[in-house]
């Protein structure tokens, strides 16, 4: 049998936003992680948003079939041996409703418009939250409000004790993933607002089965900001970089987004 091993040890999982997808590590150090994962959400009951059970296969096995719809018709996820599709094979274990969710909607976009030069606001918005996505979550509404005005002093150095007992960071998009491997200032985050007191992947799929599913309704937060995940930003001064802590925006539009 081919070794698919991938070099799991090169990855620090001690890090805050592997957390959720820590205790699956073993799978990716099996001789063909592919099907180590597929045992793995099978044991869990993982299945597609069409209800079929998942399985990570061969990069090619779509064919011509729209990649979301053959997931969603079969289950198959088409899997390449690389960290990126090892990452979203992690948040399929780690976020099974969330992930299911993402994909109904994207088939049934499919279904609805059929593949054109646009995905439509349903698609970038699932797309940009299965790449790029992270959970935020906290019962106080007035966190989602600082980070909707880029308050980043109110939320991220007044609010820093706060981080980890009233609001809580979880990683989801496997390009996010991906980048935190080699950590730099300026990765940014979609965020999913849930709330503290609710199951993360429930709340997470509620979202995403919005009918007002947008671009617009996903902040945008720079994860290296996060108090706890990068011990740079214990220093106020981290954040004085507007190129990544962009000011808050102008008056007029943050009524248009209100």
């Amino acid at each position: 049998m081919e070794d698919r091993r991938l070099n799991a040890a090169a990855l620090d999982w001690a890090a805050p936003w592997l957390a959720p997808f820590a205790r699956w590590r073993a799978l990716l150090e099996a001789s063909d992680w592919r099907a180590a994962a597929s045992d793995a959400a099978r044991a869990l009951g993982v299945v597609s948003g069409g209800g079929q059970p998942i399985r990570f296969v061969a990069a090619n096995d779509a064919g011509a079939t729209p990649y979301e719809r053959h997931i969603a018709d079969t289950g198959r996820v088409p899997t390449r041996e690389n960290w990126h599709d090892a990452f979203n094979a992690l948040a399929w274990l780690a976020y099974p409703r969330t992930k299911a969710a993402l994909n109904l909607r994207q088939a049934q976009e499919i279904e609805r418009l059929g593949i054109g030069p646009r995905r439509g606001p349903v698609r970038d918005a699932a797309t940009l939250i299965d790449e790029s996505g992270l959970l935020l979550a906290s019962d106080d509404g007035a966190v989602f409000e600082a980070l909707a005005r880029r308050d980043w002093r109110r939320l991220l150095i007044d609010g820093r004790a706060r981080w980890g007992r009233e609001i809580a960071a979880l990683a989801f998009g496997h390009a996010l993933l991906e980048k935190l491997a080699g950590p730099y200032k300026a990765i940014t985050a979609c965020v999913v607002p849930v709330p503290l007191s609710a199951d993360a992947d429930a709340a997470a799929a509620r979202f995403v089965a919005r009918a007002d599913l947008a671009p617009a309704l996903l902040a945008h937060l720079p994860v290296l900001g996060i108090p706890g995940w990068w011990p740079a930003n214990e220093d106020a001064g981290f954040y004085d970089d507007a190129t990544v802590f962009r000011p808050p925006p102008p008056t007029n539009a943050r009524r248009a987004a209100a």
